[in-house]
């Protein structure tokens, strides 16, 4: 799985890592859908930090295309609440 982290780069995820990347994308959601806006910069940093410790960097110069993109790490909970609704960002 290639994901993107807007403002940042791309990132090539195992599908190990891609079902765990799943499960914290899921606590973001969450915290969107109940209004804990508290909750959700620990939750994103969570997210993103698991993509930039466990994905292998693309080169910037790489064309490949993104399964998915996740909104950088500046994001404010109102931009979330844009962005994760439905079933989110990562599909099942």
């Amino acid at each position: 799985m290639i994901v993107r982290i807007s403002g940042e780069g791309q990132f090539t995820l195992s599908d190990e890592d891609a079902a765990h990347l799943n499960d914290l994308e899921k606590d973001v959601k969450a915290t969107v859908d109940s209004g804990r806006g508290q909750d959700f910069p620990a939750a994103l940093g969570a997210l993103l930090a698991y993509v930039r410790e466990n994905g292998e960097p693309l080169p910037d110069d790489s064309l490949e295309g993104s399964q998915v993109i996740l909104p950088p790490s500046d994001a404010t909970f109102q931009e979330a609440g844009r962005e994760f609704t439905g079933e989110g960002l990562i599909p099942d």
